[in-house]
């Protein structure tokens, strides 16, 4: 594992930690993972060039702190569900028709082929 990647891993598994405090589902409790809905989803934002920002809201998290699947909110009202595809290093989140590449707290947005926009993380 990169080290790039292990930071990441870290960042997660404290943000895992923090929106985990909450009371979870039995049945989520006993895989190992941790679920939670739209309200604990402002600790990971992506704050990008175009001006935008999009949170990531953590769907299940893995014992370890990876966030495993999670919604990317791409407007108020609007999620798309993205899950974590492994990668030798930094990190990719992909959904249907966007994916998030990145290492460390720097990302590329894709929304398809031709359409790109640098990012950073930005933690509250």
């Amino acid at each position: 594992m990169g080290a790039g990647f292990g930071k990441f891993v870290l960042i997660a598994a404290c943000f895992g930690f923090a929106v985990g405090i909450g009371p979870q589902p039995s049945a989520a409790a006993d895989l190992g993972l941790m679920t939670t809905g739209r309200g604990g989803c402002s600790e990971i934002v992506f704050a990008c060039e175009n001006g935008r920002e999009y949170p990531l809201c953590p769907i299940a998290v893995s014992i370890v702190g990876e966030v495993v699947t999670a919604s990317l909110f791409t407007s108020p009202r609007r999620s798309m569900h993205v899950r974590l595809v492994p990668m030798g290093v930094g990190y990719r989140y992909a959904g249907r028709g966007l994916w998030l590449d990145g290492f460390r707290e720097n990302a590329l947005l894709n929304f398809g082929k031709h359409n790109q926009v640098a990012c950073t993380i930005q933690r509250s």
